[in-house]
């Protein structure tokens, strides 16, 4: 779990005195497969993954059967349902290993041990709600206003590692387009490139 510890240690600013409690409370490793479940629509999620390698998705899916996703978490994201845990419903949504991928796996008390353990923790815990909402605000947005190019774009600015990695019907999919429209959005900017 180094990549979680330096995360901590780097970007919430955790002091060194408190990183081994934060390391030790509520956090477990875990290794999954490509195509493994860490949530099933149904189940009430109780975990938060921190991706330290590998790629997950988080994503529904509608009555006709069609896959919506929501979130890809490349290394150093995390993913969960916050609204299953936080108000301990079942869970709409499934994710899943789209790499073989190792992870830091979060228990539900552990934001609450970690907040009272460290202030600057606290501070950047609240820091990543907000601007998680900030992102949410941003997507529902382009998703009801934008047209595919500024999507695809948009995508591209906030996962830029990932392009290769993914399939294309996923980023279709996560784009609310159809895999088609994503060939001729790809056409169109390279075109305007030459």
């Amino acid at each position: 779990m180094s990549n979680f510890h330096d995360y901590l240690r780097d970007k919430a600013l955790v002091r060194s005195e408190h990183l081994e409690q934060l390391c030790s409370s509520y956090l477990s490793n875990r290794v999954v497969k490509k195509g493994t479940f860490v949530l099933m629509k149904g189940e009430v999620c109780k975990q938060t993954f921190f991706v330290e390698s590998g790629l997950l998705r988080l994503y529904s899916i509608d009555s006709k059967g069609k896959e919506h996703i929501i979130q890809f978490a490349p290394e150093t994201w995390f993913v969960s349902d916050r609204s299953s845990i936080y108000f301990g419903k079942p869970s709409e949504y499934f994710i899943d290993a789209i790499e073989d991928s190792e992870l830091a796996v979060l228990d539900n008390h552990y934001i609450d041990t970690a907040i009272s353990i460290s202030p600057e923790f606290r501070t950047y815990n609240e820091y990543l709600l907000q601007n998680h909402i900030r992102h949410l605000h941003n997507r529902v947005n382009m998703l009801i206003g934008a047209d595919a190019q500024s999507r695809y774009l948009e995508f591209m600015s906030l996962y830029p590692n990932i392009i290769q990695r993914v399939p294309q019907w996923m980023i279709a999919s996560y784009l609310g387009i159809t895999p088609e429209s994503l060939s001729r959005v790809r056409k169109e900017l390279t075109e305007n490139k030459g």
